[in-house]
């Protein structure tokens, strides 16, 4: 059982029935009355956050979560195969765990699995940015680059994505994976 004082950043903790990870937190000590943390949690699997409250009395259990190295093979139907880069043993993992990150995955990508102690896999995280090729988007128009907004563009994933003007089909993009948006155009290497 872990206590108010043991709260930080990064901790698995059950709560409400369910694995959340303790994104943000602060120690509050009022003049009068007790002290508490407030604190924002994210839900592991669904990756909704919530705020809460913890008082001095309030316990909680700390789950240890065991994050390691994969690379992303192949998909197969409603499965993604990936690779433990030490022991090469390939695990399947459901479409319900990767959930709206699968447009961002691309094969041969070195990817972070999290892992809870009874071998469930909770969550995966993707690097901070992946390049990816543009499949489809409207031609350039001589004189669009004045505006600031931009056009739509699907990438060789099908991810759909808001691209500057300038961007055209087979041009490789970076994208950021945290906010799912345009960043640059890639160096052609």
């Amino acid at each position: 059982m872990a206590s108010m004082a043991d709260i930080r950043n990064g901790m698995i903790i059950v709560f409400k029935d369910d694995l959340y990870e303790i994104v943000d937190f602060l120690h509050v000590k009022p003049g009068k009355g007790s002290a508490f943390v407030r604190t924002k949690l994210k839900n592991v699997k669904s990756g909704k956050v919530v705020e809460n409250t913890f008082r001095d009395s309030d316990s909680f259990d700390e789950v240890r979560v065991e994050r390691t190295k994969k690379e992303y093979l192949y998909r197969e139907g409603d499965f993604f195969y990936l690779m433990d880069v030490e022991t090469y043993e390939q695990v399947p993992v459901d479409l319900a765990v990767i959930g709206d990150k699968e447009k961002l995955m691309m094969e041969n990508m070195e990817i972070i699995v999290a892992t809870a102690p009874s071998g469930e896999i909770l969550s995966i995280e993707l690097p901070t940015t992946v390049v990816q090729a543009i499949a489809e988007c409207e031609p350039n128009v001589k004189g669009n680059t004045a505006s600031g907004s931009g056009k739509v563009a699907f990438t060789e994933t099908g991810l759909r994505i808001s691209v500057p003007f300038f961007v055209e089909i087979g041009d490789k993009i970076k994208i950021d994976t945290r906010t799912v948006s345009y960043i640059e155009r890639a160096n052609d290497k």
